[in-house]
């Protein structure tokens, strides 16, 4: 147990990215920081755990991408990025086509070469939707036509959501980025890469003047810890910080299964989207991909999707209607506490690539650390 008699400028709940920028931040401006978090390492979501060399990303993919050259240069500051670019492919029933939908996957699809040929496929597909769109299935196939919609929509959206397309909402979809240039970047983004050596060593040193205390459930620990501190930094589930008062804010799940093998190069690429129904995974990452590995053996994961429960890890928010409503409500008794502070994905219930953890906290240390 850590100096618990020593009473800190902020007790910050989470060690992910929003926690530990604003625990590093705070403690180069004098102030003194004291870091818990419920999981038995630091890091969050971007931890990685190292097997034989190879930095296999525990919570899922994580490919760092942004147009912010202020968010950048902040995270070099740390660590060098590697130039990985992000080029997923699609496997439906053992054909490959190049994610996302651009001229590789056309000329796959369609055996055809130009964009003019492209286009009118596409268009003339589009056109069975003859009205308004009101439901999922509708409203990808008024975008992309029916051939890219069946082959490598449909199974894959159906298998993260747990219900057919038929009984989506079409809004879930608003649009499906269609690009007639052979270009297989997934992102467009200015910057992009994947730390070289991992993104464990950025949230160590983000931490390195920090006092850090691991296992700890704020929530079911509060008594103990809410008053060593003048201010908290919150970045758990908003819900849970008000005993879920209105009810459970909803989230998707995932589960990961992660296995050595006794090859070099299982797959040929970092992500391969599983995009038919029946195939019970999403996708399988391989690990060493995402930083040129020449290792002997690989780590690949399968990932599934999952209904959530609660004590489980929250990953994607369920922003329907009724669960924004729901966090509205808890934003309100939010801004009624004094001394506590709600960010991160979690904090925020939303959906944070990782550039936009890092503007969210770079703009509150600009309002509170003046």
């Amino acid at each position: 147990m850590k100096n618990l008699d020593i009473i800190y400028d902020y007790l910050i709940v989470g060690s992910g990215l929003f926690g530990s920028i604003f625990a590093y931040e705070a403690t180069k401006r004098g102030k003194k920081c004291f870091v818990i978090d419920k999981r038995d390492h630091i890091g969050g979501n971007i931890y990685c755990e190292n097997k034989e060399g190879i930095n296999i990303h525990k919570y899922g993919a994580h490919i760092f991408h942004t147009n912010n050259k202020e968010v950048w240069d902040y995270v070099n500051q740390f660590v060098e990025f590697n130039n990985y670019i992000n080029s997923p492919v699609a496997n439906y029933r053992g054909e490959i086509y190049n994610l996302p939908f651009n001229m590789n996957t056309f000329s796959k699809m369609w055996n055809i070469a130009t964009p003019q040929e492209a286009k009118a496929i596409i268009d003339k597909q589009k056109q069975v939707i003859k009205d308004e769109p009101e439901n999922l299935e509708e409203q990808a196939i008024s975008l992309v036509g029916t051939d890219i919609y069946t082959k490598l929509i449909k199974g894959y959206t159906e298998k993260q959501w747990g219900r057919d397309c038929k009984d989506l909402p079409a809004f879930i979809i608003k649009r499906l980025p269609v690009r007639y240039t052979y270009d297989n970047n997934y992102f467009n983004a200015r910057y992009q890469g994947i730390p070289i050596g991992g993104y464990n060593q950025i949230i160590e040193k983000l931490l390195a003047n920090c006092d850090v205390e691991l296992n700890v459930d704020f929530v079911k620990q509060r008594e103990k810890y809410q008053n060593i501190a003048d201010k908290i930094i919150f970045t758990g589930a908003i819900d849970s910080y008000f005993d879920y008062k209105f009810g459970q804010l909803e989230y998707r799940g995932l589960r990961f299964e992660t296995e050595r093998l006794e090859q070099d190069n299982y797959q040929g690429v970092a992500v391969m989207n599983f995009t038919a129904r029946e195939v019970p995974y999403t996708r399988i990452i391989e690990h060493k991909h995402f930083e040129f590995g020449t290792q002997s053996i690989t780590y690949v994961t399968k990932e599934y999707p999952a209904d959530w429960h609660l004590g489980e890890e929250a990953y994607y928010p369920v922003n329907d209607d009724k669960n924004q409503k729901l966090y509205q409500k808890y934003l309100d008794l939010a801004k009624q506490e004094n001394n506590v502070i709600f960010g991160g994905r979690l904090g925020e219930y939303k959906y944070y690539d990782m550039d936009k953890v890092i503007e969210s906290v770079l703009n509150l240390v600009k309002k509170e650390l003046k």
